[in-house]
């Protein structure tokens, strides 16, 4: 920046000055892909690498900041991964190739990223990525280069996505339809442009050791995250997108509205429909950030974390400033600089990541008015943020500095903190009421009927003195009926020894006991 328009930013906008004055002065870089000690997994030692970084600059600036601070080779995987796939973009996007052309192109594109020296140059001249694919041989030679953990990975997901964006392509050019139909079909392509890409850098985070196997099997929260940045990027580039005539809006969200075609909505005498149009544009994306937060609290590697945190947060400032702007239908408008820098600053945990999400519900929230079809909805959608947030990361626990460094302290003036307190202190004294039994159980033999070891010796005499009654009760009764028979029977009847013999038998005697 020039140091008139620091002068002008000082005088106009003083607190953004001192936020990029910050960020210029404290945010470093903590790696520099050039220096010589990290050539070994940059590849900046090879012509055909520096090309590569080149490439990735000029297409994404401010991805490319965020992919050189990766740790390792990883940086230079993710760099190839990109540029594979924003090659492949390239060529679904151009709407001057010929379907019969652009067909067999996208549908073998996983092999040409392995072919050496391919390359492609019949992009339109006014395809602003037309060079990569021009030159896109030294991609392919450094693809080559890649350990083949990483290479089998790029391959895989550039022939589920070639597969996707063809299908879409061929459709659009064989029945004549440029729209999408159905918010299905919206998901869908998102999940062939974008979420795949989730999928593969997850995969790749794994294959790396960076994070835990099980991450790269998270395909639903990977997808999720994928599909955020693509549907705020659509939203943003709405005025872009349709004067290029490149429709991704589905017809069942703007044509519920009154819309024939998608060009009327930036139309002066049409802006209150359009506002809700736009409004349910940015409630479809709101339903991804949950996942996509939950997604990030499974990252533990740092440079990993900063990769997928920074693009996410910038997500939700972007459609923080879509919403109910009537500007986004004139024109591409973006998040300031100073916001940018701020979210890149702050953007270093998950609960830094929440805490960001949940400012952002809350100014959308405070823009949505009672008037537009979606209100409840929307109210909905930043009420599960701020719920997430909420459960996670309790407002009434603060972090405050130690001595040994940040430590969480409870709020005392919140209502909540009353009762985590009382329910803690009960927890502690069933602790130790546990621990006190545990303790007079290992000396009940010494403790008489004092405590658990007295009460279990009183039961075993109750059980002996309860069977000694029982037998007792039992022998009185055979005696009676002995007695009984010999009364009426005599002891020379054939009843009477019958009788004996019987008994005997049954109570165990020998003969001559009796």
């Amino acid at each position: 920046m020039a140091a008139v328009n620091w002068l002008v930013l000082l005088l106009t906008h003083p607190l953004e000055f001192r936020t990029l004055l910050q960020f210029w002065l404290y945010h470093e870089q903590k790696r520099d892909i050039k220096a010589i000690k990290e050539h070994p997994t940059s590849g900046w030692d090879r012509e055909s690498m520096q090309r590569c970084w080149a490439f990735l600059d000029k297409t994404s600036r401010s991805f490319a900041a965020v992919i050189k601070e990766l740790e390792g080779d990883l940086a230079r995987t993710i760099c190839l991964f990109y540029l594979v796939l924003r090659g492949l973009d390239t060529v679904e996007d151009d709407m001057t190739i010929p379907d019969h052309i652009k067909q067999p192109i996208l549908r073998n594109f996983h092999v040409h990223t392995v072919t050496p020296g391919w390359n492609y140059d019949g992009c339109g001249p006014n395809e602003k990525d037309r060079q990569l694919l021009v030159e896109y041989d030294v991609v392919v030679e450094e693809l080559n280069r890649l350990d083949a953990r990483y290479r089998d990975i790029i391959v895989d997901i550039c022939h589920k996505m070639e597969n996707g964006m063809a299908d879409f392509a061929h459709k659009a050019a064989t029945t004549g339809s440029i729209y999408l139909e159905a918010v299905s079909d919206y998901d869908l392509y998102c999940h062939y442009v974008a979420g795949l890409v989730g999928e593969g850098l997850s995969r790749i985070f794994s294959a790396s050791g960076k994070e835990a196997p099980w991450v790269g099997d998270q395909l639903e929260l990977s997808n999720s995250m994928g599909l955020l940045l693509q549907k705020t990027n659509i939203i943003r580039d709405y005025r872009e997108d349709t004067e290029e005539q490149r429709y991704f809006w589905p017809r069942e969200i703007w044509g519920k509205y009154g819309f024939k075609e998608m060009k009327e909505m930036y139309e002066p005498e049409n802006a209150q429909r359009a506002q809700w149009v736009q409004s349910n544009m940015v409630l479809d994306a709101l339903r991804h950030t949950v996942d996509s937060l939950d997604y990030l609290r499974f990252l533990k590697n740092q440079t990993v974390f900063n990769f997928c945190a920074i693009p996410a947060t910038m997500a939700i400032a972007t459609l923080e400033l879509c919403f109910m702007n009537p500007a986004m239908f004139q024109r591409n408008i973006k998040i300031r600089k100073a916001e940018a820098a701020s979210l890149i600053m702050k953007s270093t945990n998950p609960r830094e990541v929440g805490l960001i999400f949940r400012t952002y519900a809350r100014r959308i929230h405070a823009k949505a008015v009672p008037s537009d079809p979606n209100f409840l909805r929307i109210s909905v959608a930043c009420g599960k943020i701020e719920q997430w947030f909420e459960h996670n990361y309790p407002s009434f626990v603060k972090i405050v500095d130690g001595n040994s460094g940040p430590r969480p302290e409870i709020d005392g003036s919140d209502a909540r903190a009353k009762i985590y307190s009382l329910e803690r202190a009960r927890d502690q004294q069933l602790a130790v009421k546990k621990r006190q039994q545990d303790g007079s159980s290992s000396n009940g033999s010494s403790n008489g009927f004092n405590g658990l070891g007295g009460q279990e010796e009183t039961s075993v005499k109750e059980i002996i003195m309860y069977l000694g009654a029982a037998m007792g009760v039992i022998l009185a009764f055979c005696g009676t009926v002995i007695y009984v028979i010999i009364k009426f029977t005599g002891e020379t009847s054939p009843g009477y020894r019958g009788a004996v013999k019987a008994i005997s038998s049954t109570l165990g005697l020998e003969k001559n006991e009796l």
